[in-house]
């Protein structure tokens, strides 16, 4: 008989629904919040009501979208953790709520867990290239930069992380301070593209073993910016592509400085990336490059897995399922990621 989950995700400011049957995804619905764009930056009370007024419809279009009815599904996975935790609330009672209708058994999923996994959701008519165990995993997201060895779908070990910004947050930081606009990530991936990555330097941490740090990098913009427009107040306009490049390629070689280094030390050669700054093109185009002069068997999410999505987590319930883990129903969200 087969294995049907549903996997809700409400975490920070989408709201998502999807269903996998026995590993293979059927639906992947997101409902994207535009209200935050005005604010710079999430607002959690927007977000919250946002996901209360999303997940209704998100759930029913995931179900009906996979060709189902609630009462084939075998279990339902939701995000437990970390986030926002009015928005990890709205997915965590609906969960429960669905879950005490249908008799079915809920899931609780670590949403950093769902990105390490996401290159395990299997698409019919796909390639379906998946790591080997152990494979390294380098998680980069909005507020989270973490090097992660992963032994098996249940079993990981941090040996790195970031001490300050996460990268995701430098991007977005950096580019509302130069007026770009949010999120930044996209905006400066895209000028990055038609600047010179060489024209200008920023600093670079000496940060010791596998750990990140990103606000000197963040500094250095910052004042170098603010510097250069005091004598031009033009200059940020004409030269933001150029900005962007140097600015990105800084970032990109902080990450990948530390992630060659990890690879090099548990001589470990699958190698794997996740989380939204995994869409980033200039470091996906560099981890292929630097897999094909390592060695390394690399694997890239889809763009459509990087962003945060209920197809990861339903994927993650679906090893905890198979594990025999249930979540008993007095479960309570979590912030952080210490409190999981």
């Amino acid at each position: 008989m087969a294995d049907i989950i549903l996997g809700i995700e409400s975490s920070c400011d989408d709201t998502s629904a999807a269903v996998i049957r026995d590993g293979y995804l059927l639906s992947n619905v997101i409902a994207s919040q535009q209200v935050h764009k005005d604010f710079g930056g999430v607002v959690p009370e927007l977000a919250s009501r946002a996901h209360e007024a999303n997940i209704v419809p998100v759930v029913s279009q995931a179900l009906s979208r996979a060709g189902i009815t609630p009462a084939d599904l075998t279990a339902i996975a939701f995000t437990r953790g970390p986030g926002l935790l009015g928005s990890l609330l709205v997915g965590t009672s609906f969960a429960k709520a669905l879950g005490v209708a249908l008799d079915k058994p809920i899931v609780m999923v670590n949403h950093l867990q769902g990105h390490i996994l996401a290159n395990f959701i299997k698409q019919e008519g796909a390639e379906n290239r998946q790591p080997s165990f152990p494979y390294l995993c380098l998680l980069v997201s909005g507020g989270n930069s973490q090097i992660v060895r992963v032994d098996s779908p249940l079993e990981f070990e941090i040996l790195g992380q970031t001490i300050d910004d996460a990268v995701g947050e430098a991007f977005d930081k950096c580019a509302k301070m130069m007026g770009l606009g949010y999120p930044g990530g996209p905006v400066i991936d895209r000028l990055a593209k038609l600047g010179d990555p060489t024209r200008f330097t920023f600093a670079k941490p000496h940060i010791p073993g596998l750990d990140y740090s990103f606000s000197g990098v963040k500094t250095s913009l910052l004042y170098f910016v603010r510097d250069e427009m005091a004598k031009d107040p033009e200059f940020m306009e004409k030269n933001k592509e150029d900005i962007c490049a140097s600015f990105q390629k800084t970032l990109i070689d902080i990450l990948m400085d530390k992630l060659v280094k990890a690879a090099r030390q548990t001589g470990i050669r699958e190698i794997t990336i996740g989380g939204g700054v995994s869409a980033n093109s200039g470091l996906r185009q560099r981890i292929l490059e630097e897999g094909k002069r390592r060695r390394w068997n690399t694997y890239l999410p889809e763009f459509k897995f990087t962003t945060d999505n209920a197809a990861m987590i339903a994927i993650a319930g679906y090893f905890h399922y198979l594990a025999g883990e249930r979540t008993a129903l007095d479960v309570a969200p979590v912030s952080r990621m210490s409190d999981f």
